[in-house]
């Protein structure tokens, strides 16, 4: 099990894609408009500086400043002097009651229905966003699998999930490729108790892309979930991006007791 390796949530696996036919200022915006619409930038934060923006894209002061521009136009952010650019946009979700057995025994069976291959299992510092989710102090140690689902042969959509390394659940490639990890979890003695899924589209950065043989800025479905066990402490958060082109979501909804006539 190597130490570290690139995170889909590492500014560094999002650079831009000079091959792309989208300018350069466009691309940075929407990588920063992902982040803003999807809590990864919350109302309030800071957002990367124009020379922050330089050394992280390898562009142009111009360049950054013309991106900031546009998430200022946009309403996402606001700038000022001497105080730099903040978010004011505030994310907003529409919460949905299901039941936790009924979800995980379906991503369980369509874990086993859908092959897949396994990119990497690492051991790294958990990232901001990450040790919010699981409800640990930045830095603390994950272990970090990579995967890409099937589907016909196909590329259908990357799957990375965290799990606390002080729990000691045991993941291998070996073992990840012929289980769902809910279901290494459940042996591990890991029930789930409750459940948080966020649902949102956003637009295939270049590794992503790469992944999934899609075009640079390909729409993508993702779906956030953090697992949480009886005692309501997190114990897995996982981020899905599907292929939009490839991939549905589709919700049985049923209705509530019928009023008793008389």
């Amino acid at each position: 099990m190597t130490k570290t390796a690139p995170s889909p949530e590492n500014p560094a696996s999002q650079l831009v894609s000079r091959s792309n036919a989208v300018p350069l200022y466009h691309q940075i915006f929407l990588g920063l408009r992902d982040q803003i619409m999807h809590g990864q930038l919350t109302f309030g934060a800071p957002v990367p500086t124009e020379l922050e923006l330089v050394a992280q894209h390898g562009v142009s002061r111009i360049t950054a400043r013309r991106a900031l521009q546009e998430l200022a136009d946009s309403g996402l952010v606001e700038r000022k002097r001497r105080v730099g650019t903040r978010v004011v946009y505030r994310t907003s979700a529409v919460p949905l009651e299901a039941n936790v057995d009924q979800a995980v025994e379906s991503l369980i069976a369509f874990g086993r229905n859908t092959p897949v291959k396994v990119i990497d299992i690492v051991e790294e510092p958990a990232p901001r966003q990450v040790a919010d989710m699981l409800e640990r102090t930045e830095g603390a140690m994950m272990l970090r699998g990579r995967r890409i689902r099937h589907l016909d042969r196909q590329p259908l959509g990357l799957t990375t999930s965290w799990v606390p390394a002080d729990l000691g659940v045991k993941l291998t490639k070996t073992l990840l490729t012929k289980q769902p990890i809910l279901d290494l979890m459940r042996e591990a003695g890991f029930v789930a108790g409750s459940g948080r899924q966020t649902i949102s589209a956003r637009h295939a950065d270049p590794e992503t892309a790469a992944i999934l043989n899609l075009e640079p800025r390909a729409a993508l479905l993702r779906v956030e979930r953090v697992i949480f066990d009886a005692d309501n402490k997190a114990i897995l958060y996982t981020i899905a991006d599907y292929r939009a082109d490839r991939y549905r979501l589709s919700l049985d909804l049923h209705g509530g007791a019928k009023p008793q006539m008389g």
